[in-house]
């Protein structure tokens, strides 16, 4: 079988399809063409605004081997850029800082503002001549890379060719709307770092499911059963999982963590958990919110990036650290619990005869909406190469 014809399977409906075959997981050469037909050309999360904070702010990131550099603007605006000056091409900041004046080449000292435009390039037309004829600073600022903020999540188009964000996942965004309000990050608690001898593939396709809860999160299933969730299956777009019972803990007290304002009462009791597509994975409820970032590192090894979000500012509501402790120590129970399987699938995909597998045509069609939305990306850039 020719690798063209390799995602037949996979482009049919759930009842019939199989999943990815197994070079998808194991094999480093379908591991670059995916890095540039899936992760490139659609809008990958990267980062936080969190890592961000404050006007000055910047923080590189390196994704899949590319320099990238998120920066915050003296209006509050992020911006991304390529982390590479544009004169002999150094690095330009090696670890998160407060640019205090300029983003400064370490190098031959070329000074770049918060907005990526050249300011200066000193003796470059000769010693004591800070300009040359033949040098247009207008075109030698910083290579900007598109950028989206949603909810937190830096989200970038590294080939600059994806629709708008708003247009790929404006049905998304319309299904959450009542969640357009602010919203806080926990403070130094609400962080979670994961590294997975896995696929980045996997995790999100856990992710997508709820069927594995039975025996994988035995406690969280001792609440939200199996039969208390949905599915969500948006094919070309979005797919994840929901709850109608999400309840929310109570301390000894009785006290609860505050609720995000003027919810619908679809978020009384109910949860959802959804992964925008490639890399991202969202989960909203009435009283707090979460982003992971899945960061592939190679064909067999990916990062996970979590953060937990609230209505208030911990320091506006000190009297709920320990709820806010109490959750993401809940959390990471759970997201930690589902890195055997992610690993233990990884192992699997080495299985010479493993066929990408089959969907259970009720329980499935999530992570089913993944793969064919993967297999779709990438026969599109092969139709296209």
């Amino acid at each position: 079988m020719n690798k063209h014809s390799a995602l037949s399977s996979v482009l049919t409906p759930v009842n019939t399809a199989k999943g990815l075959p197994n070079e998808h997981y194991i094999d480093p050469d379908v591991f670059a063409e995916e890095r540039e037909a899936v992760l490139f050309a659609n809008w990958s999360g990267i980062g936080f605004g969190k890592d961000i904070p404050e006007a000055g702010d910047a923080f590189p990131i390196d994704f899949l081997g590319v320099p990238l550099l998120m920066v915050r603007d003296r209006d509050g605006q992020i911006g991304v850029f390529q982390n590479t000056c544009r004169h002999r091409g150094m690095i330009l900041v090696d670890k998160p800082q407060k640019i205090r004046g300029a983003i400064r080449c370490p190098y031959h000292s070329w000074c770049y503002g918060l907005n990526g435009e050249l300011r200066t390039a000193p003796h470059v037309g000769g010693p004591g001549q800070n300009t040359h004829e033949d040098l247009d600073f207008a075109e030698l600022g910083l290579i900007r890379i598109r950028s989206y903020v949603w909810r937190d999540v830096v989200f970038v188009n590294v080939d600059g060719n994806a629709p708008e964000f708003e247009e790929v996942h404006r049905e998304l965004m319309e299904r959450w709307k009542d969640f357009e309000q602010p919203m806080y990050h926990g403070g130094a608690g609400a962080s979670v770092r994961l590294e997975l001898e896995s696929n980045w593939k996997l995790a999100v396709e856990n992710f997508c499911e709820s069927y594995h809860l039975p025996w994988v999160h035995p406690g969280l299933n001792s609440y939200s059963r199996l039969e208390d969730h949905y599915n969500i299956n948006e094919l070309g777009k979005y797919s994840g999982q929901g709850t109608y019972v999400y309840r929310q803990f109570e301390g000894q007290n009785g006290e609860k963590l505050d609720d995000f304002r003027n919810l619908s009462e679809k978020w009384n009791e109910g949860a959802e958990y959804i992964v925008v597509y490639p890399n991202t994975l969202l989960g909203v409820q009435r009283d707090h919110g979460f982003a992971f970032i899945i960061d592939p590192i190679t064909h067999e090894r990916s990062n996970e990036r979590i953060e937990l979000y609230y209505a208030k500012k911990p320091e506006d509501a000190p009297e709920h650290e320990a709820l806010r402790a109490k959750n993401a120590q809940l959390w990471k129970t759970v997201f930690e619990e589902d890195v055997f399987v992610v690993e233990g699938m990884q192992k699997g995909r080495h299985g010479v005869k493993f066929d990408g597998g089959r969907f259970s045509p009720a329980m499935d069609g999530p992570t089913h909406c993944f793969h064919h939305w993967v297999a779709t990306q990438i026969e599109k850039a092969r139709a296209e190469a």
